[in-house]
């Protein structure tokens, strides 16, 4: 080939794909096309309703929704990010105690119902502490990023200008789901009393690290490119081989947050019908070979 192909791609700036950003990995085949924005989680709309990205990473619950709509992307085995979600959910103690017994009838906040964190939290909450998930009002603040999905019935959407943490703070939420989000207020405190002593426990009872988001690339490229598509895992594998994480690597390797996820997704209603790891992979497998 005399001309790289160049792929626009969505993926946030981290110290492992630093490698691919610089250029010091690099390929004769294709260019990454860095799409750089404000927050990478703002484009997984476009990335599922308008294919606006030839490739690029996807919260995984995302695209088991746009798996489950009929949307073509193809999944494959890296694992872009992911961490314990134990911490995530706190409440207002100023407001109270809450309790893991107590969240039947409790107005909870969530950025959205389908989001990947909150499917993480619902999962565990509900069949490692046997919470009632089911009887929360879940009060969210956007729709799904898959236009198709309609969230369940005890689900209602926050006023328009409404935030999260100021709702929790006002006592207008007994708690709320925010990860990556949770400020540093004293006035928060996480409803599991030990996150990290029970996240260690529960990696070690499942042999699971969680995963968010991972990496997918258009069906199109796939059909008519699939030597590019063979070149874009290569430079991913490679750039996770400089640095190691705590994910699977290859089709044969631990996959197991994968299926749990996708357990706790069909458990809560945001996917019609399980989904297996072999079906998940299966179009990469055709691609990459095992």
């Amino acid at each position: 080939m005399s001309d790289k192909i160049e792929l626009r791609t969505l993926l946030a700036e981290k110290e492992w794909n630093r490698p691919l950003r610089s250029g010091a990995l690099a390929s004769r085949r294709i260019e990454f096309d860095f799409v750089d924005v404000p927050k990478v989680t703002g484009e997984f709309k476009p990335m599922v309703r308008e294919l606006a990205y030839d490739c690029g990473e996807l919260a995984i619950v995302t695209f088991l929704q746009a798996r489950a709509a009929g949307k073509p992307l193809v999944l494959l085995p890296i694992v872009v990010n992911g961490g314990f979600h134990h911490k995530s959910f706190a409440y207002n103690v100023a407001r109270g105690p809450l309790s893991l017994d107590g969240l039947a009838g409790k107005r909870i906040g969530v950025r959205t119902y389908s989001q990947t964190t909150a499917t993480w939290v619902r999962g565990i909450l509900q069949n490692d502490y046997g919470a009632d998930m089911g009887g929360v009002t879940w009060v969210t603040f956007e729709d799904a990023h898959t236009a198709e999905y309609r969230d369940p019935d005890n689900c209602e959407r926050a006023r328009p200008g409404q935030k999260l943490v100021q709702m929790l703070l006002d006592g207008e939420l007994d708690g709320g789901v925010m990860g990556s989000d949770m400020p540093d207020d004293p006035r928060l405190r996480t409803l599991i009393a030990d996150p990290e002593g029970d996240a260690a426990a529960w990696a070690r009872k499942y042999d699971v690290y969680p995963i968010n988001h991972m990496f997918v690339v258009s069906r199109e490229l796939c059909e008519k490119d699939p030597e590019s598509v063979r070149e874009i895992h290569r430079l991913l594998v490679a750039a996770r081989q400089l640095k190691p994480a705590g994910f699977p690597r290859g089709f044969d390797g631990n996959w197991k947050a994968l299926e749990l996820v996708s357990t706790y997704a069909f458990q809560q209603r945001l996917i019609p019908q399980p989904v297996s790891v072999d079906e998940l992979f299966a179009e990469a497998v055709a691609i990459l070979g095992r």
